[in-house]
Order: C-alpha cells, then sequence, then structure tokens
C-alpha cells in the first residue's frame, strides 16, 4: 500500500474519532454565539461546488496551484479547519492523482448532498426534544483525501464527502482493502452527520482516557445516532458482534481500565480475523443498556452526554448482569 494510503487509512478512524479540540468548553465560553435552534443550522455545500470547479479546470493535470486557487482559496471556514486538521496530513494531489476513476465518480454522489437537509433537520429536532441542553453547529460538508468520514470542531462538523460516493458501478481496482470496507453510499451521511453531532454534545473529562470511556464515547455516538436518525454507522460491528457478545466482553473487560487501545480501537491497520473498531460495539452496549435500564428516558440521554466517572456508568447500566448465571 503506498504510504500516503497507509496515512490515510490511519487518520479515516481520528477523523471519526477523535476531537480536534475541546470545543464544548470553548462553546460554552462563548454562550452568546450558541445557537440552539436545530432550523437555524447551517449545512453548508458550497466547498462542494468549488471542488469540481478546481477540478475540471484542472483536468488530469491535478495542478495544486489550481485547487488552490479554485478550491482552498474560496473556502468556508469550514475548509479552511479541515485543510489544516485533515488535508494538511495527506498528499491531497497525489491521493486524487492515486485514485482518478474513483474521484471522477462520486460526482453525483456529492452533489445529492444538498438533497439531505430534510433527514439531517430532522435528527436534530428530535434531539432537540431529548436533550435540553442541545447546541446545533454549522455542518460543513467538503472533499478531502480520503482521510477522514467526519469531524467535529469547535467551527463544526467537517464532513468528507468522498468518503459516501459508493455505488453498485463504483470503480474498486484503486481501492485499498480498508477503504473499500469503509466507504459507504452518501445515503449514509445523516447518520454520520447524527454521529459526529453527537461527539459535539458529549461533555466528558479531559482525563478520561481509559480503553472503557474511550469506547463509551464512541459508542455512545453511535446509539444516539441511531436514535435521532433511525441508523448508526456501524451496522457490520454488531453483524459480528451479536452472536459473540459474551466472548467480546469477557475479553473487552480484561483491558478496559487500561489505555491501550489497539485491539479495540482505531486498528483498521491491524485487526486480523475480526472487524476492526469492536469498541464501537461494545460502547454501545452499555449505552443501550443504561438507556433500557433507566425509567426517564430523557434523563439517561443527558447521563450519557455528561459522564462523569465511566467506571461507575458502567455499574449503573447493569450491562454485566446479562452475562451472569440467573
Amino acid at each position: 500500500m503506498p504510504k500516503y494510503a497507509l496515512l490515510s487509512v490511519a487518520l479515516f478512524f481520528l477523523g471519526l474519532s477523535i476531537p480536534a479540540t475541546n470545543y464544548w468548553q470553548a462553546r460554552d465560553n462563548n454562550e452568546s454565539k450558541v445557537n440552539r435552534d436545530p432550523d437555524a443550522a447551517r449545512l453548508i455545500t458550497t466547498d462542494i461546488d468549488h471542488f469540481w470547479k478546481a477540478y475540471d479546470d484542472a483536468k488530469s493535470d491535478y495542478c495544486l496551484g489550481v485547487f488552490q486557487r479554485e478550491y482552498f482559496d474560496k473556502g468556508s471556514e469550514g475548509l479552511k479547519a479541515f485543510k489544516r486538521l485533515r488535508i494538511d496530513q495527506c498528499s491531497f494531489i497525489e491521493t486524487l492523482a492515486g485514485h482518478p476513476r474513483y474521484y471522477a465518480s462520486i460526482r453525483e454522489s456529492t452533489f445529492k448532498v444538498k438533497t439531505m437537509e430534510g433527514p439531517i433537520r430532522a435528527s436534530f429536532r428530535k434531539f432537540k426534544a431529548m436533550y435540553d441542553h442541545a447546541v446545533f453547529p454549522s455542518v460543513y460538508f467538503l472533499i478531502g483525501c480520503l482521510n477522514a468520514g467526519g469531524t467535529p470542531t469547535d467551527t463544526g462538523l467537517l464532513i468528507g464527502t468522498e468518503m459516501y460516493g459508493r455505488t453498485t458501478d463504483t470503480p474498486k481496482d484503486e481501492l485499498s482493502d480498508f477503504l473499500k470496507q469503509v466507504l459507504q453510499p452518501v445515503d449514509q451521511l445523516p447518520h454520520i452527520v447524527a454521529h459526529e453531532f453527537t461527539h459535539y454534545q458529549q461533555k466528558y473529562p479531559a482525563d478520561a482516557q481509559t480503553l472503557l470511556a474511550q469506547s463509551i464515547k464512541e459508542g455512545s455516538a453511535d446509539f444516539i445516532a441511531e436514535l435521532i436518525s433511525g441508523r448508526h454507522i456501524n451496522t457490520r460491528l454488531h453483524a459480528y458482534g451479536n452472536p459473540r457478545e459474551r466472548e467480546l466482553w469477557e475479553e473487552f473487560k480484561t483491558e478496559m481500565n487500561g489505555r491501550r487501545y489497539g485491539n479495540w480501537l482505531y486498528n483498521g491497520l491491524t485487526a486480523k480475523d475480526r472487524p476492526a473498531d469492536l469498541g464501537y460495539y461494545v460502547g454501545y452496549k452499555i449505552c443501550e443498556a443504561y438507556y433500557r435500564n433507566a425509567s426517564d428516558k430523557k434523563q439517561a440521554i443527558k447521563d450519557i452526554l455528561e459522564i462523569k466517572d465511566f467506571g461507575q456508568f458502567l455499574q449503573t447500566s447493569k450491562y454485566e448482569k446479562k452475562f451472569r448465571p440467573q
């Protein structure tokens, strides 16, 4: 696999998972600028139009100067943040040149993003009814270099739409095995927005870095995304995990209080014989148990988003009880 492709794979998981900053703290420090109206959240797609203008002007030469002038220089605040956090971490032109047929195939899918305002706002409105402290950031739809599906930042939610261009006709000969697994069809975008939107709401201690804490952070984003959008982004993990739930838990709990993630999270390059990122699955199941066992569902959502002690949260969820002999 080329050097840039390895970096792309690694950063893809970072893009979906690890916040670029303590954006909720920055948000709370600027209360007057907080948007609490789901219908006022900006969904910004102008960067997609600028990308395709640059793409057509550059033709097959993939001239960085053209993309700089027509795409990056004209970019939104979201694209500026995305470039700093994600695009500058890879070779943008090399990625385009290495996947010419794939990028050519995604144009129609990226233009469909503009038709998805309805389901995205419906998710926002549903969340508003569930969580009194909901904040609704801008959502920027961008085109990057196959290394980030979604990134929550204090600028807003940054969505790499090139990760959602898969169709039945997608050319696969340029794709790594990993990209063949993770590229999604464009109709998944409302669900990835819901996932990153949930990350944007989370208020967790900065020092909560154990495997248990990180898995709950990720799993709760899947769990709440499913509640508000109808689906989460990791159905493949559940297909694998559900028939093996007990054995996964028995393995996970021996490592959960440490800070080594390699067997459970962000391990797309190293996972063998089973799917990467099964920590998402375990975290989801813990949150699901907590929610099901709570008499006050609205309070349960608040509890999930504002966990202070992840060990206590696990205990209160009663998740492990399901594996004990009756």
